[in-house]
């Protein structure tokens, strides 16, 4: 009978070389390097006091090598770095076995605020000393990503008014219910269950009535427009994404074209893409080179937008939405549109509109007349009026035939103020309205060049957010509050950074 060596898997003390776990080339050995002899990290002293009393710190150096190797690895979660630093050689390797308990790291993430910044800049200067960042072209682009805030939360500061009445009033209810049944028996279990009951809805109505106190006014977009609040985390926005409406941030990156580094992150709590971009490129100012390109997808154009780049000198190519729709190239994509995805049916179904809409009336422009769905003409109310630079065609009702009419409801928005129907067909744009900012781009962005140029956006950033949403296992944000989400989005581009490092052999 053959006889085999016994395998012991019992427990016992090995001698490791903790510095030979970290091999050249990987990025565990490119963020130690970095992190030790690249980059100087004394502005984390100001944090501590212990000069001569107190314990001694953790070095902010190891703290942030398991944090980024932890990101690198899919692991977010404080506790789970924590059981790495004790149970994985490199994460042992990565804090000298010292093993920092969770608590610390989840305090250290959550406070990184602006000193998170200065090592990204200060990673962002070794990669341009390497060479690693051309300046000929940057693609920006963005990411809507849940955080941790209960999308139930949101609402406006009316919204949260009318819910406490509705818990109050619940329970004033229940409370009167409940004193009638004083002087009938009544179970012992039912009476605690419905006393329990009364006070978790005067808590939930105590808690909205101190968020209302706390909050006097309600959040404002950028043109003044009342944003939603949230109770949770009143710094996130709800945004509709393609998989439904999340409670969350945009993280959005700018990328360079040569090496595919992220140059600039930031992450903003709104799903608004179009007032992302001027901070971004204002924030990117040290960067851009006389000569680089700005591209960007239609969620960013916007007349302003385009204006406020050519008073900043900077060259751009921004789609609109209309781009493919003027490429030969793309003449064929209304089929692909119309074949439902197995996993997610992306057609949009049609919505009826509220009130009649201008195709729903009859217009002769050769007779110069207009017919109303009621069948009732209207009256010209101008030939050639401007509108946006824009020629157009304007009729209204009378308003002997507008005021009886039975289809009111159906033909005008406010029928208890307004008293007879306007509509306008556009002719086109008028042959003396000043060129904007947005014909210019189509004219650049449909030339040759420009198609060329702008081709390459596609293939610089998309590879990016695939390699921190798919590698890195990056599917929500974990913090509260811009500041801290902010630095949350930056720790992950530093991971996708330093890794362009490691593949470029830094340290070895």
């Amino acid at each position: 009978m053959a006889r085999y060596k016994h395998i012991d898997t019992s427990p016992r003390f090995l001698p490791v070389d903790l510095a030979r776990q970290l091999l050249p080339g990987t990025f565990e050995h490119a963020l130690n390097h970095l992190l030790d002899h690249e980059i100087d990290l004394s502005f984390f002293d100001a944090r501590f006091h212990n000069d001569e009393t107190g314990a001694s710190a953790y070095p902010p150096a190891m703290l942030l090598k398991v944090v980024l190797f932890g990101y690198a690895q899919g692991i977010v979660s404080s506790r789970g770095i924590e059981r790495a630093c004790r149970e994985q050689v490199t994460f042992i390797a990565l804090c000298g076995d010292l093993g920092p308990h969770f608590t610390t790291i989840a305090e250290f993430v959550s406070t990184l605020g602006e000193d998170i910044a200065r090592v990204f800049a200060a990673i962002l200067a070794v990669c341009d000393r390497q060479g690693l960042i051309g300046r000929e072209m940057f693609a920006i682009d963005g990411v809507k990503l849940p955080s941790n805030a209960s999308k139930a939360r949101s609402g406006t500061r009316a919204d949260f008014a009318r819910q406490a009445e509705k818990l109050e009033a619940a329970a004033t209810k229940m409370l009167a219910r409940h004193r009638e049944q004083d002087a009938r028996p009544v179970e012992p279990d039912l009476a605690a269950k419905e006393a329990k009951r009364i006070g978790r809805l005067e808590r939930d109505a105590r808690e909205i009535r101190d968020w209302l106190a706390a909050n006097p006014e309600d959040r404002r977009g950028a043109k003044g427009s009342i944003r939603k609040s949230n109770r949770t985390d009143n710094e996130s926005a709800k945004m509709a994404t393609g998989k439904g409406v999340i409670q969350g941030y945009t993280g959005v990156a700018a990328v360079d074209a040569t090496h595919q580094l992220i140059v600039c992150a930031q992450a903003h709590g709104t799903g608004s893409e179009q007032e992302l971009l001027v901070p971004v490129v204002a924030a990117m100012k040290d960067v851009l080179a006389h000569d680089s390109l700005i591209t960007a997808d239609a969620g960013y154009h916007s007349e302003d937008n385009l204006r406020e780049l050519a008073a900043m000198n900077v060259a751009a190519l921004i789609a609109d939405n209309a781009m493919r729709s003027r490429d030969e190239r793309f003449a064929t994509q209304a089929r692909h549109k119309d074949a439902p995805d197995p996993l997610h049916d992306k057609t949009k179904s049609e919505k009826k509109a509220a009130t009649y809409q201008p195709g729903d009336f009859a217009y002769d422009a050769a007779a110069g007349t207009c017919v109303c769905p009621a069948g009732k003409a209207l009256y010209g109310n101008g030939s050639n009026c401007l509108a946006k630079g824009y020629v157009s065609v304007r009729f209204r009702g009378a308003e002997r035939d507008c005021v009886p009419c039975a289809q009111r409801d159906r033909c005008l928005r406010t029928p208890e103020t307004t008293k007879t129907r306007q509509v306008a067909f556009f002719r086109g744009k008028a042959a003396t309205a000043p060129e904007s900012h947005a014909d210019r781009m189509k004219k650049r962005i449909d030339s040759s060049e420009g198609r060329a140029r702008y081709g390459k956006r596609f293939g610089t950033v998309e590879p990016v957010f695939g390699n921190l949403r798919h590698n890195k296992r990056l599917d929500r944000f974990t913090l509260r509050g811009r500041g801290k989400v902010d630095g949350q989005w930056q720790l992950f581009c530093l991971v996708h950074n330093i890794e362009k490092l490691a593949h470029h052999g830094i340290g070895q």
